[in-house]
């Protein structure tokens, strides 16, 4: 799409507050995809029991948020490019904030269900925006060590989610859990506010026309930048996925952990992916970001692989326990913190001028993709130990071959994006 192409109306660019201002901004924003998630699995087996509900209805409060969110990227993508990513971010954050409340005040499933789809809409417009800004405000190398630095941040958040959510549920019960999401959420709309600036350069007054979002789906989706990071994105958060829907029944009821308990042993997986976010920071410093994802996939099959082979030696073995499930998904873990900050920033990085678009398309198949994870799932619990073996192994055998066989034979930065 040229510039003849399509009308673009300048904005002048206000000057951000700071960079590390930037980098919390944005670990907030990506965080609510996490304080959404894991934050609210301690809670899913006491909620499930309480509403006397379903497998299938527990893993829809799941999967139909996450439809919910990766659907609505469609939307808010094209919406930000033509608006701008403040007012979506700021209109999403609210929305976030009401649907938080009417989840803590939901008097049967279906109304969670409900409020949760509600929930995964207004998350779509604060994570497709956040991911948006890093282009917006960076060149590709450059955006992705910021994202990995926001990454690390939403680590930190995640380090605390799920140790949290179990405290709570414990201690207070399930709706304190999701009592906990509209202070997350009120907090991150008030630095918005005050402290984010506009960060789109140019503003595409057609992006919403049928037209000109046909153009732009017929340059983005055949990008083999754009196909190769976002596969490499998608089957990193599936693999990701794969373990949080599984990991509160593997813990609580194959394990017989108690949900604290069950909290501790996920911080030490946030952990895990802090330090990949870090390496991956490190890595880029020397090496090319096709290289780093090469090598990170490789450390994703050799994780899938080891919890495939432990979990079919498990038969009768006392030895095998919840370290032997949590050793092979934080080496997962490790080298999801490189797949995302290179995927996510990977994926936009040849389309400046529609990088709302991309990252919607990009967030739209990362959402299908867990929403079909978490469907199977539902109907494959009678074994949770090893329905996240076999999903593991499958989404880490994806990496594998996107790292060798696509990401590593891309363009060189200077012929196309990194």
């Amino acid at each position: 799409m040229s510039n003849t192409e399509i009308a673009l109306t300048a904005e002048p660019k206000k000057p951000t507050r700071s960079q590390s201002m930037t980098v919390l901004l944005l670990a907030l924003l990506l965080g609510l995809q996490p304080v959404t998630t894991d934050l609210y699995l301690p809670a899913l087996p006491a909620l499930t029991q309480g509403f006397d509900a379903s497998m299938v209805q527990a893993q829809l409060t799941l999967t139909a948020l996450l439809l919910a969110f990766g659907t609505s990227q469609l939307f808010w993508g094209p919406l930000s490019d033509k608006w701008g990513r403040r007012p979506v971010l700021l209109g999403g954050v609210c929305v976030y904030a009401i649907s938080a409340v009417i989840c803590a005040l939901a008097p049967n499933m279906e109304a969670l269900i409900a409020a949760r789809t509600l929930q995964g809409v207004a998350m779509g417009a604060c994570v497709m925006a956040a991911r948006a800004v890093v282009r917006d405000l960076y060149e590709p190398t450059e955006g992705a060590k910021v994202m990995s630095q926001a990454l690390s941040g939403l680590g930190l958040i995640a380090c605390t989610c799920v140790p949290v959510g179990g405290l709570l549920t414990d201690g207070l019960g399930w709706r304190w859990a999701l009592s906990s999401l509209v202070l997350f959420s009120v907090l991150t709309g008030l630095l918005i506010y005050f402290y984010f600036d506009e960060s789109l350069k140019q503003r595409n007054p057609q992006a919403l026309q049928t037209k000109s979002l046909l153009m732009a789906l017929k340059r983005i989706a055949p990008n083999p930048t754009f196909q190769a990071y976002s596969a490499l994105s998608t089957a990193s958060f599936a693999g990701l996925f794969t373990f949080l829907a599984t990991s509160p029944f593997v813990f609580t009821q194959s394990l017989g952990l108690s949900k604290t308990v069950y909290g501790l042993w996920m911080l030490s997986m946030s952990m895990s992916y802090i330090v990949g976010t870090f390496i991956c920071r490190w890595l880029l410093l020397r090496i090319s970001v096709k290289q780093c994802v090469t090598a990170a996939s490789f450390v994703s099959f050799s994780a899938g692989l080891l919890l495939f082979t432990l979990t079919h030696w498990y038969v009768s073995e006392e030895w095998f326990g919840a370290l032997a499930v949590m050793l092979p998904v934080n080496i997962f873990l490790l080298a999801h913190g490189i797949h995302q900050p290179c995927g996510q920033s990977g994926c936009i990085a040849p389309f400046p001028e529609m990088a709302g678009t991309a990252s919607a398309l990009n967030g739209f198949s990362m959402m299908l993709v867990a929403f079909a994870v978490g469907t199977w799932i539902g109907t494959h619990m009678t074994n949770p130990l090893m329905a996240l073996a076999e999903g593991l192994l499958l989404w880490s055998s994806c990496l594998a071959l996107i790292g060798w066989f696509f990401v590593r034979k891309l363009p060189l930065p200077s012929q196309a994006s990194p």
